[in-house]
């Protein structure tokens, strides 16, 4: 299977300490760490740890886009960038003794000429099998381009993974996915779904799959993960850790799972919840090197269910 991911709005991460966060001040900070980031490139990270290639595409500028590129590059993933004239955001994030703060970026212009080169990159890329959409896109983008991305790897007989926060995600189910990973406010915001018991989320699960989704991974943080394909349901537990970041947990997450699921769908959960616990206790992705541990401790149960109405 050769995976290509798509993040349409990257950025680099930068975080650091410091102990003071005084106003009008000079406030000294330490322990600065940058990272190429974005839900699509986290997923590419995630699976060259596991040994598992894909390709990178995106829009990426100026000196911030060069150096998320570079970086890929150094870790032997593959990049086919479309370059615009704006410099790529940069995010930042500042901890400080009583917490963190999180400066998060629009994100730059992207016309809709290199909108179409990224259509055309789908066109030409004839060894990916399945996409990943992961995260936003810039406020520049229209949300019907979701539309045209997956219309465009239909022609292609290209496999379609959803990671989107989206109210479009709704929408976008007509279009048969292979596989969505929400999580519960995404569910609460986008389609109206609470989830206060498991009968909830059974019921949640079959709506979604007889709205066209062909497989969800649906995420709850400590509460563990369900994963439902029309025919089968599982529930996963969570490792609890104690947790110094969920930025990048969910993408890790989704990987592992990807690493698996077409072989053996209760190992990937286990590998799924075991990483993403594991990049919880970390800034970014962290170095992966307590999850075979973790997957020791977690418990996978196939859940009764009825067939779809």
């Amino acid at each position: 299977m050769m995976l290509y991911t798509l993040t349409a709005n990257p950025a680099i991460d930068m975080n650091f300490l410091s102990q003071t966060s005084d106003l009008n001040k000079v406030n000294r900070t330490s322990d600065i760490v940058y990272s190429p980031n974005g839900k699509g490139i986290n997923v590419s990270l995630t699976l060259k740890y596991f040994g598992i290639d894909s390709t990178v595409l995106g829009f990426f500028g100026g000196f911030t886009g060069r150096y998320i590129v570079d970086e890929l590059k150094k870790r032997e993933i593959v990049v086919r960038p479309c370059w615009i004239e704006e410099n790529t955001r940069i995010n930042t994030f500042i901890t400080v003794p009583d917490g963190e703060y999180k400066f998060v970026n629009k994100g730059p212009f992207i016309n809709l000429g290199v909108q179409q080169e990224l259509l055309e990159e789908l066109r030409y890329a004839i060894d990916c099998e399945t996409l990943v959409i992961s995260g936003s896109l810039p406020p520049s983008i229209d949300e019907s381009y979701y539309d045209e991305i997956i219309k465009f790897c239909q022609a292609q007989d290209i496999e379609v993974v959803l990671d989107i926060s989206s109210k479009k995600l709704k929408d976008l189910l007509k279009y048969r996915p292979k596989l969505i990973k929400p999580n519960d406010e995404e569910l609460a915001d986008i389609f109206g779904l609470t989830l206060e018991t498991e009968n909830d989320i059974k019921e949640a699960l079959t709506f979604l799959y007889q709205e066209g989704a062909q497989n969800i991974l649906l995420t709850l943080g400590e509460r563990g993960m369900y994963f439902f394909n029309g025919e089968k349901m599982y529930f996963c537990e969570a490792k609890p850790v104690k947790l110094v970041s969920s930025a990048c947990a969910g993408d890790a997450c989704l990987a592992a799972f990807l690493s698996e699921w077409k072989t053996n769908v209760e190992l990937a959960l286990k590998k799924g919840s075991a990483v993403g616990a594991n990049v919880a206790q970390s800034y970014g992705l962290g170095d992966f090197n307590e999850y075979k541990a973790y997957m020791k401790e977690i418990n996978v149960t196939q859940i009764l269910v009825g067939p779809p109405c």
